[in-house]
């Protein structure tokens, strides 16, 4: 029996060590994917709105499938016409620009430096949580912040050929993404609704609304994801793609990307599902120093500096610190909820007459 249950214990790890080995892989290799997608001495494919709103498409149309047609996933219960309008709709226009504004930024700029800016991601968004009530400043939080900062200031001073168009549009890009994980936060603290990614994707995806109907309101017309980028496309994107001719892009790359895409979407949903929040942040961090080194071994317009090392090693401690004390705070604040309903539990004593 206890052989058994080591046997299971084993596979069990097995199994979870390959989710996160599949996370990281998929991650990575879908930067590499997209920036040679984009790139003008690759694919060509310089339409990163169109790409984005491909993947979107894509995403919808499987998740669609998936949870109404082979009913393989389920769909978290719960949403609100409220809800939905108030905060999903929002949610997609961030996702919707942080992919955009990303993408765009490959065009410009390299893949290792790209993933460099992104560092400064907590710093976003606790300045947006202070702002939405979210987060508290404090002395320790403040000094983690200014860490992070200045790790990625010394990597751009590190950066030889630096472009502001391309980081312009990938501090956009972070600005969008942090604006998501705080409608996110306010959805689940102040609303109550848990969405795992597919859940997600399935309610923010392009053409989930002209696919199906949502089921709280069969009148309502949202606008989401799919306006979102679409509208931009018309007048952006698509007029270039008309006057080039480049509407014969090669559909077996794109299609495969766009599956990259979406494996990577399911590939965060087992890894959460099997782990915790913690081994996914690791994971993160272990997939930003793979992205950065591999980057500069596949792509030619990458050429990494000691400068740019030590500043991301800078910045990537900090990151480290921000996610152990968010950790550690949502580990106590678990703790007392669990503390409050278990005293709760415990029948009073009857008073004697």
């Amino acid at each position: 029996m206890a052989d058994q249950t080591s046997n299971s214990s084993a596979r069990e790890g097995m199994v979870t060590y390959c989710y996160i080995l599949l996370y990281i892989a998929l991650s990575s290799g879908q930067i590499f994917f997209n920036k040679w997608v984009l790139s003008s001495k690759e694919i060509n494919f310089p339409y990163p709105l169109g790409l984005t709103l491909l993947h979107m498409v894509f995403s919808s149309v499987l998740c669609f499938v998936l949870t109404k047609v082979l009913k393989i996933l389920k769909v978290e219960e719960g949403m609100t016409l409220e809800i939905y309008t108030t905060s999903v709709i929002p949610i997609g226009a961030m996702f919707a620009m942080t992919l955009w504004l990303g993408n765009t930024a490959y065009l410009y700029i390299s893949v290792a430096f790209a993933q460099m800016l992104k560092a400064v991601m907590p710093v976003a968004v606790f300045i947006l949580g202070v702002a939405a009530g979210l987060e508290v400043m404090s002395s320790r939080m403040l000094l983690i912040m200014c860490v992070i900062s200045f790790g990625v200031l010394v990597a751009s001073y590190g950066e030889i050929n630096i472009n502001w168009v391309g980081v312009v549009y990938q501090m956009g890009g972070v600005v969008g993404e942090a604006l998501r994980l705080i409608f996110m936060e306010i959805l689940v603290k102040r609303k109550g609704l848990k969405l795992n990614p597919i859940s997600m994707m399935y309610y923010v995806s392009p053409c989930r609304h002209v696919l199906i109907p949502l089921e709280l309101d069969k009148n309502l017309d949202s606008l989401c994801s799919a306006l979102c980028l679409l509208v931009p496309w018309i007048f952006l994107e698509k007029p270039k793609m008309d006057a080039q001719g480049t509407w014969n892009f090669q559909p077996l790359v794109l299609t495969l990307n766009s599956l990259c895409t979406f494996a990577l979407n399911l590939s965060v949903f087992l890894v959460i599902q099997h782990t915790s929040a913690l081994t996914i942040r690791v994971a993160g961090v272990v997939k930003d120093w793979v992205v950065v080194l591999l980057s500069a071994l596949l792509f030619a317009d990458t050429k990494l500096t000691m400068i740019n090392i030590f500043g991301y090693a800078i910045a990537i401690g900090g990151v480290a610190a921000y996610n152990n004390f968010k950790l550690k705070k949502e580990a106590t604040r678990v703790s007392s909820i669990s503390d409050d309903s278990k005293s709760s539990s415990i029948p009073k004593a009857a008073s004697s007459q």
